[in-house]
This record gives structure tokens, C-alpha cells and sequence, in this order.
């Protein structure tokens, strides 16, 4: 299914770093400061998006400038104490990379986290050789990244049809979409299934599920 493709850009978070657990535990934290109710894994994602300050009003935090600043401020800090602990690559990531590079396909990761965390993790988990771009955000809001995919790919060396966006949340359609290219969509991360499918695009339950079908 890549032999048309020569380039990948991957989502981050929750596609090729498994975090959404912890992420769930930090916006628990926040919700009960801010006198909210938890939520489930099973809710958030079923409804978490970006930018996520939509989320959060979905959540009943306020989301007037300062206290959005303050909460974003509050989860960046908490998920980073934590995440080189807590997480780990999604199953099989190392492995699919290798292999697809074996096949003459070159990475890139775009992400809604700030350049500094991108570059912390792949090395912290020893995929950095294998990656050609890093490109992350230089803010905490998690506006989204159609702006950043945007220039990119007005320098990038390959056609849109050469390149192939891997996510797991609505928002990597919505890029792929702004930017021209063809997209697919694992279901182990942000985003529930059903979502997910409801874009028509091929979705995976994970990525060893994508690595049975190269």
C-alpha cells in the first residue's frame, strides 16, 4: 500500500508516542481544580479535537485569555514532568519505520507539541536517525499545524502525491485535506474509531495492524 508513496509525515502524539492515558490523567488534574467533573478515556476521545481550546470550553473551563493561558501553562507543566516516565512509543514503531525506510521511504514527524519536546523524544527513544524533519510549534496553545504543514510543503522536495499523512485524530485529515495530500488513520490514539471512520479515509486500529499491510 506505500509502493506509490516516498515520503511520511507522522503525527506525534498518540500516533507514533503513546500518550493519550496521560494525557486524560493531566486533564483530570485540571478539571478537579476547576471544579469539573472527570471524564473517561472512552469520552475524551470521543471528543477531543483541536484547537483544543474548542475542547476545553467543551469541557466547561474557562477559556477567556488568561485562563486559558494559565491551564495550558498547567498541563504543558504537568505532562512534561511525567511523559519521558510514563510513555512509550506506540507497539511495532522502530520496527514499521525501519522497514518502510528499507522500502526507500523517508520520515518526518508534524505536531501540534513545541520543537523542544519533538526533539527530546525521538531521541529519548532512539528514532531520530530516522526521521528527516522534526516539525513542531514554537507555543503550549496546540492551535493546530495546517499552518506549519502549509510551509513545509511549499520547500518540500517531493510531489503531493509522493507524500502520505499517518494520524489519529480528525485534526491530521484536516491537514492533509489543506495541504493536498492522500492520509490515513490509526485508531490507538486520540481519537475513537467511529470518528475516525466517519472521513471515509482507511483507518487502522494500530500500528502493528499497518505493519501487517505492507
Amino acid at each position: 500500500m506505500f509502493h506509490s508513496y516516498k515520503h511520511i509525515l507522522w503525527d506525534w502524539n498518540g500516533t507514533l508516542l503513546d500518550d493519550c492515558a496521560l494525557c486524560v490523567s493531566v486533564l483530570n488534574g485540571l478539571l478537579s481544580e476547576n471544579g469539573r467533573p472527570k471524564l473517561s478515556l472512552e469520552t475524551y476521545k470521543a471528543h477531543f479535537g483541536f484547537p483544543v481550546i474548542d475542547f476545553y470550553a467543551y469541557l466547561g473551563i474557562k477559556t477567556d485569555p488568561e485562563n486559558f493561558k494559565a491551564v495550558s501553562q498547567r498541563f504543558i507543566a504537568q505532562y512534561e514532568s511525567r511523559w519521558l516516565k510514563e510513555c512509550q512509543l506506540q507497539p511495532k514503531v522502530p520496527e514499521l519505520l525501519k522497514q518502510l525506510t528499507a522500502h526507500g521511504l523517508s520520515h518526518s514527524i508534524l505536531s501540534a507539541a513545541h520543537q523542544d519536546a519533538l526533539e527530546k523524544g525521538t531521541s529519548h527513544f532512539g528514532i531520530k536517525p530516522l526521521l528527516k524533519n522534526l516539525l513542531g510549534t514554537d507555543n503550549i496553545f496546540a492551535e493546530g499545524k495546517i499552518h506549519r504543514a502549509e510551509l513545509w510543503m511549499e520547500h518540500s522536495e517531493w510531489p503531493k502525491e509522493a507524500i502520505l499523512m499517518v494520524g489519529d485524530t480528525l485534526h491530521d485529515y484536516e491537514v492533509a485535506q489543506a495541504i493536498g495530500i492522500d492520509c490515513i488513520l490509526l485508531a490507538s490514539g486520540h481519537c475513537n474509531r467511529s470518528r475516525l471512520e466517519a472521513t471515509g479515509l482507511r483507518v487502522f486500529e494500530n500500528i502493528e495492524d499497518l505493519l501487517k499491510h505492507l
